[in-house]
């Protein structure tokens, strides 16, 4: 049922409120008391300085996995890993309490209607009220009463996005200046020093190391760390009562590694990670990190689905940030110390080769070539084939830098020194393949509808992180 979902023009049907925010894995919320046990008398978090109940919050967590299903539908599980629900969730709450301030409301009938229209709930190009049922039970698991204010909600939603962002537009020239950079293609000649082939010219006594640990020992500051304890069973029907059984029985003080022997399970650690490190054997889980956090040594975690397998996790230790002891880390100080001495090596080999680069332009009739200035002061150079703004330039890396630098270059005119990951470039234009004109014709109207819609999408953005921060979100 779910490659009913898969239809393309869904995407148009789709609250551009929801697909703007990012959401890993699936929490188990509201699957029976098991979830619930310990959380009734707490609350969820706090928004705009009010308490949110888990009731509420299960609420929009359901909401939002329904929303995630029509526009996922059966390409869910392979996005879902990429995904927050739970924080997504939370901004629907925030973002419901806008549209309420600014006293939104949603008759029954743009319900009906919106509901209507969505063509997985139609046979033979009208609205099927036997496949709605059918949908809403085996896809959705969801009440139609449910699913109905779900879908006010998202009206709602769209409409303080419509409010927010009817007013901004677009000038003739900013098409045409984003259109230019999107396709103009440019090829570059440069000149570079990078770090890495400095760093045999520097050199650093015991002394030093030691002083520059002593002024700089808060750059070697290990971040929090966790160590987690878990079991893992299949996501099946069957081994998901297990889980809910296993989490049942923890919260009555039975004891891990009892149980895991009982249902021949093996507990696994994750051994200690940071904040903002991958977690071994889950990998990138904001869901994970986001409830650690809070969570004391020795405590369960709410089970989860991830992947295909359920999890119950235990925090089995936490290590507060700390800083080295000199001694165990002496050998990643000199070498940071010998990069950055390497790093002044190259920006003063780059400086002066700008100078004589200038000089030359100045004095000779000739274009300048960067070749025996790169030889005189022991750097590299080269040059590009044609690329566009975004795309990887061989040898060098991302191109965004570069080609807002040479974009405005005039003929054998000299950048200023680029600072790049890897080091410093000077750079030259080499040719330059303009954008055409009539295909720009062609194309326009297209393009600035998907610009605008761009540029509505990052003013949303920001108006979204400022209501965070006027929320106060906690959670």
């Amino acid at each position: 049922m779910l490659r009913m979902l898969r239809n393309k023009k869904i995407a148009k049907k789709i609250w551009i409120v929801i697909a703007i925010l990012v959401v890993p894995a699936f929490v188990l919320w509201g699957s029976g008391s098991v979830m619930r046990s310990k959380q009734e008398a707490a609350f969820a978090g706090r928004l705009f300085g009010r308490k949110v109940s888990f009731q509420e919050f299960r609420e929009a967590l359901e909401a939002t996995k329904n929303q995630a299903i029509i526009q996922f539908g059966d390409n869910l599980s392979e996005i879902q890993k990429y995904l927050n629900l739970e924080s997504q969730a939370w901004i629907r709450l925030m973002l419901l309490t806008e549209a309420k301030k600014r006293r939104i409301r949603i008759n029954d009938s743009r319900v009906i209607a919106q509901i209507q229209s969505f063509p997985f709930f139609q046979r033979n190009g009208k609205f099927d009220n036997r496949l709605y049922a059918e949908l809403l039970q085996y896809v959705f698991r969801t009440q139609p009463r449910i699913f109905e204010e779900q879908i006010r909600q998202n009206l709602m939603l769209s409409e303080v996005y419509k409010n927010k962002t009817e007013r901004i537009q677009l000038s003739d020239q900013e098409v045409k200046t984003e259109y230019r950079k999107n396709n103009e293609q440019l090829s570059l000649y440069y000149i570079c020093g990078l770090y890495a082939d400095f760093t045999k010219d520097a050199s650093a006594s015991d002394e030093e190391v030691n002083n520059y640990f002593s002024k700089n020992s808060l750059q070697f500051k290990q971040p929090l760390s966790f160590n987690l304890e878990y079991v893992q069973l299949p996501a099946e029907e069957k081994d998901e009562k297990v889980i809910k059984e296993i989490f049942s029985r923890i919260n009555k003080r039975e004891d891990l590694p009892k149980l895991a022997k009982e249902f021949n399970l093996t507990i696994k650690e994750t051994g200690l990670f940071g904040q903002t490190d991958p977690i071994p054997g889950f990998g990138w889980s904001p869901e994970i990190l986001s409830v650690i956090y809070k969570t004391k040594v020795g405590e369960y975690l709410v089970p989860i689905k991830a992947e295909k397998s359920y999890y119950i996790l235990r925090l089995k230790e936490r290590k507060e940030p700390f800083i080295p002891d000199f001694t165990t880390i002496k050998d990643k100080v000199k070498e940071t110390l010998l990069k950055e001495k390497a790093a002044v090596i190259a920006k003063q080999r780059i400086e002066d080769s700008l100078k004589e680069l200038q000089m030359q332009m100045k004095m000779a009739a000739a274009p300048v070539y960067f070749d025996s200035v790169a030889k005189k002061y022991g750097l590299k150079s080269g040059s590009t084939a044609l690329f566009r703004y975004g795309s990887y330039i061989e040898g060098i890396g991302a191109s965004e830098s570069f080609f807002l630098a040479a974009k405005d270059l005039g003929e054998n005119q000299l950048s200023p020194i680029l600072q790049m990951p890897s080091g410093f470039y000077i750079i030259k234009l080499k040719s330059r393949l303009p954008i055409d004109e009539k295909k720009f014709a062609q194309e326009k109207e297209k393009f600035a509808a998907e610009l605008l819609l761009q540029k509505k999408q990052e003013y949303f953005t920001r108006f979204i992180e400022e209501l965070k921060r006027k929320a106060q979100l906690k959670n």
